[in-house]
């Protein structure tokens, strides 16, 4: 089983969940229609790895970063940065289909995180910041959010069991992309200004 730092502890996530669609910015860039509702999937633990991989199988990945908050005791505990990995080709040819998205979504090395760290008080000041080889790709956070996390989590508790340290994903700001191989991504977490947790990768 795979296994995350959370406040300095290392513990095993059973599930990620994550929100899809909560960023109005990358719904356009996607050419997606805004949902009705959350749009929620999972993630295996299966998929947490510490490897960047630029493709899996021949088939290329685009990276979407993401605000991750770890579960404990039934409340958001803990944040960090969060790489969400997806083939977006296969990922386009099952949804014309209107077939679950899991293939494209939830394999083996799908998920990279940083440490998670202590939330600030003011939860509302939360964004994150990715870079690809020093240049700025993604920006965004708790302001531009259309699922705030508190409701994330109230609507997440009405038909699913949080157990201590599942992560939850919260979605993705414009800006997403291709991994190629040799780019180094490097994730931050802001709280206003200050910097609380980041972390480095060099793509496979």
């Amino acid at each position: 089983m795979q296994t995350i730092t959370v406040n300095g502890r290392r513990v095993t996530p059973s599930k990620i969940v994550c929100i899809g669609r909560n960023y109005v910015a990358h719904i356009e860039e996607l050419g997606n229609e805004i949902p009705d509702q959350m749009v929620v999937f999972n993630k295996p633990n299966s998929a947490i790895s510490d490897i960047l991989r630029s493709q899996i199988a021949g088939e290329g990945l685009h990276y979407e970063s993401e605000l991750a908050f770890a579960i404990e005791g039934g409340k958001l505990a803990a944040v960090g940065f969060g790489l969400d990995l997806t083939k977006r080709g296969l990922q386009s040819r099952l949804k014309e289909k209107g077939l679950p998205w899991e293939r494209a979504k939830a394999f083996d090395g799908a998920a990279l995180f940083s440490d998670f760290v202590a939330l600030p008080k003011e939860v509302s000041s939360l964004s994150l910041q990715l870079t690809v080889d020093g240049t700025l790709r993604q920006s965004g956070g708790f302001r531009l959010m259309m699922y705030k996390p508190d409701t994330i989590l109230r609507e997440l508790r009405e038909f699913i069991t949080l157990e201590d340290g599942d992560i939850i994903m919260t979605g993705t700001p414009e800006g997403v992309g291709e991994i190629r191989t040799g780019e180094r991504f490097e994730g931050l977490v802001l709280a206003g200004s200050k910097q609380l947790v980041g972390a480095n990768w060099v793509a496979q």
